[in-house]
This record gives structure tokens, C-alpha cells and sequence, in this order.
């Protein structure tokens, strides 16, 4: 065998390496995604550059407040961006002065923009009784945000949850991990 095909097949095993390592990687570990609307102002807005972590609720279960991403049922490709309010059992439910209760009790939280307006306090109004492995899930932006009030997104179950989203890489201005808690 010549000196250059044994160079060519070692560069293409070394391309070949790197490729399974990166789908690896984007498959098991962490992805890039883009947010794309207000849903989640202000906390994220439209165009900022997420990297996913997929590793961490193969070892623990979501949290509170955790900032997850999953797909979209009604549209191919399409995921959406929202923060875990109600865990797996409980009672989620809005008033019509926009607060938030979990199991009766009102939950103290500040990561809504607003408060929300009676028109958007959707299917909440009545008790949502979430099942062993649902989530409720709202947009921090809660008068601009379609999630589990609305009948089209409804629970989000914890085998549809892609990850948490962990850090922002862009814009540069804003570098950084995400709070969650």
C-alpha cells in the first residue's frame, strides 16, 4: 500500500471518528436550539442561541422552575421552550386574578412576567389533576404564551422532554447558564 492511501484511509477514519462522536454527542448530550417568539420573555427572547443538556433527567427527575424544552405536537420539527410550574400528582389551577395555585396552596414564584390576565388563564381555571409522569409547563411571558393552558400543548409528559435547557451562547452579551431556580 502507498504512502498517500494509507494517509487517505487514515483521514477518512479520523473524519468517520469525529463524525460518530459528534452525533453521539447531539444525540446523548446536548443539542443547540433557538428560541423563536416571546413566550419565554424575559428570561430568554426571540433569537437567543440555547445549548440543551440531555443528560440530566436520565439521572434525576425535573425540577420546579426547570426550564425545559420538548417537541411541539402539532408541528413537525418544531419545539417549544417553557418552564416546569406544576410536578407529577399535583393539582395545578388559576384563578382569575392570575394566581397560581398547587394543590390548593398559592405558589410563590416571580418568573412571570406579568400576571395573568383572566382571558389567558385557560383550561387552568379548572383543576388539572397531573398524572404520574405529566408536567405543567407555562411560558414566563404568561399573556404571550401558548403551554398547558391551552388544549393543544395540555401536559407535557416526561418522556416527550428533550432537556433542560442549560446555556445561552448567544447573543455574546449575554453568555451564560441559565437560572433555573
Amino acid at each position: 500500500m502507498s504512502k498517500v492511501m494509507k494517509e487517505m484511509i487514515s483521514t477518512l477514519a479520523y473524519l468517520l471518528g469525529v463524525l460518530c462522536l459528534t452525533w453521539l454527542v447531539i444525540t446523548f448530550v446536548g443539542q443547540r436550539t433557538e428560541v423563536d417568539g416571546s413566550s419565554m420573555e424575559p428570561m430568554l427572547t426571540d433569537g437567543d442561541n440555547l445549548i440543551v443538556d440531555k443528560i440530566t433527567y436520565r439521572f434525576s427527575d425535573p425540577k420546579r422552575f426547570d426550564i425545559i424544552v420538548f417537541p411541539f405536537k402539532q408541528e413537525k420539527n418544531t419545539y417549544y421552550i417553557k418552564r416546569i410550574i406544576g410536578l407529577p400528582g399535583e393539582t395545578v389551577q388559576i384563578d382569575l386574578q392570575g394566581n397560581i395555585y398547587i394543590n390548593g396552596e398559592l405558589l410563590p414564584e416571580n418568573y412571570g412576567r406579568e400576571v395573568i390576565a383572566p382571558e389567558h388563564v385557560g383550561i387552568a381555571v379548572e383543576p388539572i389533576v397531573l398524572g404520574e409522569d405529566e408536567y405543567f409547563v407555562m411560558g414566563d411571558n404568561r399573556n404571550n404564551s401558548t403551554d398547558s393552558r391551552t388544549e393543544i400543548v395540555g401536559n407535557i409528559h416526561g418522556d416527550d422532554i428533550v432537556g433542560r435547557a442549560w446555556v445561552r451562547i448567544w447573543p455574546l452579551s449575554k453568555l451564560g447558564i441559565l437560572k433555573h431556580q
